[in-house]
């Protein structure tokens, strides 16, 4: 018996270098990701929190402030020939909005004066009050319907919950994305919906029959759907479990958590997975201080869209300039809107969880 344990080292050493040798390549050979984003210095933050704009909120039958406090985490789309930034907004209370923010060149902004997404006497009332509605993710279908992710905050739990706008301002809500079965009053959020790009849209893309959505703010997790409304979560099927695709880890920068950044591209070599990791408390990134957030990039397969291929091992974007590093967040960099306009890529993220700021890549 101890001969036959001895004589299986060598296999059980053989087959773990062999898992080893499979596992996705850390390395950079990587033309699959989009890099050279150079913060535009000059201009950012270019979105910050104003206590001019008020709003009269149907729910707490009061005028209030309703970005006063801090503006964060934008989603962003180009229409008629602009950029369209839909952002989280939070009252004096931490209640949140989403604002709408337009721009000729994709750096100056104009705000619309009132929210445009907001908790409303409907049946998703129970979900998003009084924490409001958070951290909007676009993408838009061959017909030109916006699908908004969201996450829905009641004060306890996130849920991510779903709409659709012809417009961007005129909202039908979908509910929960994760149903109202066992996954409830589930923690969910972050729905980042794989898309083409064409142009300046980016749509909404089948693949095997299939949309496909990556979320979660711990594990990535995926959802699929035949109408982009109605989605069923990747299960194990041994043990009914969510499936994990991305998971945090120890020693790299997104050691504590890995959470989706915009839409999930769909390219050519890929699906390009731009995402937020924050740094753990230990056994962490020790150039980092804790608990940062700074954003890295992951390939899926095209055809396999759980199936993960490469993923870096450096963030691409981290907080180090005085906004990103102090706020009512400190150490945040957070990326969620990604637009092509006149040639160029621009980067949106929320700064300390208080402001948001551009990264801009040429073509």
């Amino acid at each position: 018996m101890n001969l036959l344990r001895f004589s299986l080292l060598p296999l059980l050493f053989l087959a773990c270098q062999q898992q080893q040798d499979h596992q996705p390549s850390q390395t950079a050979e990587a033309d699959w990701r989009l890099l050279g984003f150079a913060k535009v210095d000059s201009l950012n933050p270019i979105l910050q929190p104003s206590t001019e704009l008020r709003f009269h909120d149907p729910l707490a039958d009061s005028s209030l402030r309703w970005e006063g406090r801090n503006v964060l985490n934008p989603s962003a789309v180009v229409r008629e020939g602009k950029v369209y930034l839909l952002y989280r907004a939070q009252d004096e209370q931490m209640t949140s909005r989403l604002g709408l923010a337009i721009s000729n060149d994709g750096l100056n902004f104009t705000k619309e004066p009132e929210p445009v997404f907001y908790p409303q006497n409907d049946r998703m009332r129970q979900w998003e009050w009084p924490g409001g509605v958070e951290d909007p993710r676009l993408v838009e279908t061959e017909d030109g319907t916006y699908v908004l992710t969201y996450t829905a905050y009641d004060g306890k739990t996130a849920r991510l919950c779903l709409a659709t706008s012809k417009d961007l301002r005129s909202w039908t809500k979908h509910g929960l994305v994760l149903g109202e079965g066992k996954y409830r009053d589930s923690w969910s959020k972050a729905g980042a919906i794989v898309a083409r790009r064409e142009g300046n849209r980016m749509l909404a893309t089948k693949i095997g029959g299939k949309y496909w959505m990556y979320f979660g703010d711990t594990d990535m997790f995926m959802a699929s759907s035949d109408d982009l409304i109605r989605w069923q979560v990747l299960e194990n099927a041994e043990n009914g479990q969510m499936i994990s695709v991305l998971h945090p880890r120890p020693g790299y920068f997104d050691s504590r958590l890995v959470e989706p950044g915009p839409y999930a591209l769909l390219q050519e070599g890929g699906i390009l997975m731009i995402y937020n990791g924050s740094n753990a408390a230990n056994f962490n990134d020790a150039r980092l201080p804790r608990f940062t957030y700074s954003a890295g990039q992951a390939l899926f397969d095209a055809e396999q869209p759980y199936k993960l291929l490469a993923r870096t091992d450096e963030h691409f974007i981290h907080p180090d300039k005085p906004y990103e590093q102090v706020g009512e967040v400190n150490e945040v960099c957070f990326v969620e809107g990604l637009v092509y306009f006149q040639d160029k890529w621009f980067l949106y993220y929320g700064t300390a969880d208080s402001k948001i700021a551009v990264a801009v890549r040429e073509k």
